[in-house]
């Protein structure tokens, strides 16, 4: 476990400027100017920086653990894409999900953490399916990755419902029955659904109001699927949520849990009243939005072939809302394309945002870091590293990049090289350089 770490550069320090961190309990301690008169005390618990940019950790905010490699993994290669859009993706998944074992869940959910790590990941909402096909399993994997992996990143688990809870033959009953068993157990700190996959706008409401009230029963946090479509002639269910969390009283008797909205692709129609209409709904909720751009832009699109993703820079900006962006998932038939690395998403925003400014590449960085680790229930830390904060970073480059070593989190938006150390809590976790 490193307990210094010298000559780096910051973000918001000037670029010729060098620092060195001391590190206490897995948090910083201190962060002081670096002094290269100094006589050279090279330790085992020293890591020297060598004037390379350290910065906060990246965070999956949304990612599904059990359904990831599903195109490459050998057992399921007879499951390719042929059409590209949901219903085959659900179709698809739903036949790999039949054959899903605890073997090939531990194998790719293994690799995913793994590659994960090596991208500067240190902290993720890990999403496993909990209904009659796969009954527990994926749960049971889950939580054994997350047990392995507890010295190197945090794996927060989040049981998840992506089938309906109010329809189908049995009306859901099974889902509803395993999703009630799945959070009794204290290391499942996240409930989740899919409203939207429901059969009607009444069973997403009742979807919406019974995973609420399991969530505040069992003091969880909430992550809920929604509104994963672009039609503007079809009403958003962001209003009856907020309504019914409202009226189930979410902040009541001191509860802090975080409520976390993902997709909601159909809010890019919004206009200026309903966004100023929904920061009044919000009003004290503790609510974030995640974007998943890579898997909406290949899923989503309406009639007319407008795609869309969250606009997560103005959701900040210009309504004060939290939101961050999230891999949501790899290698599978919702999002073929793309790997675990979180910065590739800041670097899509560039250009899906026109958001090429310092201040911009800034935000996109907290986007799939601090605002990330805060959309999951994480304390929302700063950009800058100040003593108290987690000692979890990313140490971009090798020592010998000379003039293209980045320097500013703008150059690591902008192109974020793939030589990297992980430190999560003050220990080395996994590095490239």
């Amino acid at each position: 476990m490193w307990k210094k770490i010298t000559g780096v550069r910051i973000p918001n320090q000037s670029p010729s400027s060098q620092w060195d961190i001391t590190i206490q309990d897995g948090k910083i301690s201190s962060v002081d100017p670096h002094d290269s008169t100094a006589p050279d005390s090279k330790t085992s618990d020293t890591l020297d920086g060598g004037n390379r940019l350290l910065a906060p950790s990246l965070c999956h905010a949304h990612i599904h653990l059990d359904k990831c490699f599903l195109l490459q993994d050998p057992k399921f290669k007879d499951l390719q894409i042929e059409r590209g859009d949901f219903k085959e993706a659900m179709e698809m998944t739903g036949e790999a999900k039949s054959r899903f074992a605890e073997d090939d869940l531990l194998r790719r959910g293994r690799q995913l953490i793994e590659e994960s790590l090596r991208y500067g990941v240190t902290a993720m909402r890990a999403f496993v399916e909990v209904d009659g096909v796969v009954q527990l399993k994926c749960l049971g994997a889950g939580l054994k990755l997350k047990e392995e992996f507890e010295d190197r990143c945090g794996v927060q688990i989040c049981a998840f419902a992506q089938l309906p809870l109010f329809s189908g033959a049995d009306g859901g009953a099974e889902t509803r029955h395993l999703m009630a068993t799945a959070a009794l157990y204290d290391k499942v700190e996240v409930l989740g659904s899919t409203p939207y996959v429901e059969e009607d706008e009444a069973k997403s409401k009742e979807n919406v109001d019974w995973i609420t009230q399991l969530a505040l029963e069992h003091k969880k946090h909430l992550d809920l699927h929604l509104d994963y479509f672009l039609d503007e002639h079809k009403q958003p269910l962001i209003w009856e949520t907020l309504k019914i969390i409202k009226g189930l009283k979410w902040t009541g008797n001191g509860c802090k849990k975080q409520i976390t909205f993902g997709h909601c692709t159909r809010l890019i129609r919004f206009r200026k009243e309903e966004w100023t209409r929904l920061e009044q709904e919000i009003g004290e909720l503790p609510v974030s939005f995640v974007g998943l751009p890579t898997s909406d832009l290949f899923m989503m699109h309406s009639p007319e072939k407008v795609r869309g993703t969250l606009p997560v820079i103005d959701m900040i900006h210009q309504h004060r809302l939290n939101a961050a962006m999230a891999v949501n998932n790899v290698g599978n038939a919702f999002t073929p394309y793309g790997n675990c690395d979180p910065l590739r998403l800041a670097a899509l925003g560039v250009g899906l945002y026109q958001a090429g400014t310092n201040k911009d590449a800034e935000l996109l960085y907290e986007a799939v870091s601090s605002r990330a680790k805060a959309a999951i229930g994480y304390r929302f830390t700063s950009l800058g590293l100040e003593p108290g904060q987690p000692a979890d970073f990313v140490l971009f480059d090798r020592m010998d990049s000379g003039w293209r070593c980045r320097k500013s989190i703008a150059e690591v938006v902008y192109d974020s090289g793939e030589e990297r150390h992980t430190i999560f809590r003050g220990r080395g976790t996994f590095s490239t350089l």
